[in-house]
């Protein structure tokens, strides 16, 4: 507009920081960092083994898809309520529910996942522009069956652990835990949980309109999974980039419904034990036959002789 810039002088800049960073982190606060680290994350499995619709390869490709899904008021707002009674976070409520569904989807009750912080933990670098953003790496063991109210508050003790020492960049991190390395997936976890901000509110700018648009074109999948979930007015839209060279689009868009009815029974019942949650999708059960409906009289003969007269029928194809 041909004005001056109302913004006030920085009283120093992103170098400084880096420098005070570097300087800070050393000695006795280093190893108090890499210690937790060390803590929290010796034994954990390397690997978080959902089942994919093709074999991993050697060497990660990165090739990704995308798959999108919108969580409609009021379930959208449900886990806030939640949240709140259970003196947690969205952001905890909504990991929680997608920690059970990994574990869940697994066979594994040990589950990683990894989840960007904004690193701003100093008011004199809120004005500052530059890179903050930190990754962390967040555990959570479901041993015992716990009802989903006492998941939140596993998920909750580690989230707020992970807060009180992220000042530890991740590559220090994984050369303070050594995990296995392996070219055909990232380490210490494979899945990356992303919450945008609740409250980030509209932009305005004098004679322009702005609105948000989601990027659906081919990206680079660094994980096997990453869910983004992005707050608006008719809810939480979920957008999740998976590996191609692991999962087809309909394994990914059957995840995303399963995470919507494990949300739902979640606010439902918070009291009860995460296994008696149903993976069974509404989508899915149209496919399944009625274990209520009687069979019929017929016999059709022994399994073995049904089978043999199968393969009489195709004898040129291959059985196995």
């Amino acid at each position: 507009r041909g004005e001056p810039s109302p913004l006030p002088e920085l009283p120093f800049q992103y170098g400084d920081y880096a420098a005070w960073q570097r300087a800070w982190l050393r000695g006795e606060a280093l190893e108090r960092q890499a210690g937790y680290w060390r803590g929290r994350l010796e034994g954990a499995p390397p690997l978080l083994e959902l089942p994919t619709d093709f074999a991993r390869p050697a060497a990660q490709g990165h090739r990704g898809r995308r798959e999108s899904l919108l969580l409609p008021r009021p379930l959208a707002d449900d886990p806030r309520a939640l949240a709140r009674r259970e003196g947690a976070t969205p952001f905890m409520a909504l990991l929680a529910a997608w920690k059970l569904l990994l574990a869940r989807l697994a066979g594994q009750r040990d589950v990683v996942v990894g989840t960007p912080v904004a690193g701003r933990t100093r008011r004199e670098v809120e004005g500052l522009i530059g890179f903050f953003v930190n990754t962390l790496a967040l555990r959570t063991g479901l041993d015992g069956d716990p009802s989903f109210a006492e998941l939140l508050g596993r998920v909750r003790e580690t989230t707020l652990g992970a807060y009180q020492h992220q000042d530890l960049p991740f590559e220090q991190v994984l050369e303070a835990v050594r995990p296995d390395r392996s070219l055909s997936h990232a380490p210490l976890f494979q899945v990356f949980f992303n919450l945008f901000g609740f409250d980030e509110g509209e932009v305005h700018l004098p004679g322009v309109a702005v609105e948000p648009v989601l990027w659906e074109a081919e990206e680079q999948a660094r994980f096997d999974l990453t869910l983004y979930l992005i707050p608006g007015e008719e809810g939480i839209r979920l957008s999740m980039l998976y590996d191609a060279d692991l999962f087809e689009a309909a394994r990914a868009a059957e995840m995303l419904e399963q995470f919507r009815a494990h949300l739902a029974q979640a606010v439902r019942d918070p009291a009860a034990p995460v296994g008696s949650y149903t993976l069974l999708t509404p989508s899915a059960r149209e496919h399944l036959p009625d274990p209520a409906a009687p069979l019929g009289a017929e016999w059709l003969g022994s399994v073995p002789a049904v089978f043999a007269a199968q393969a009489r029928r195709a004898p040129e194809r291959l059985a196995v």
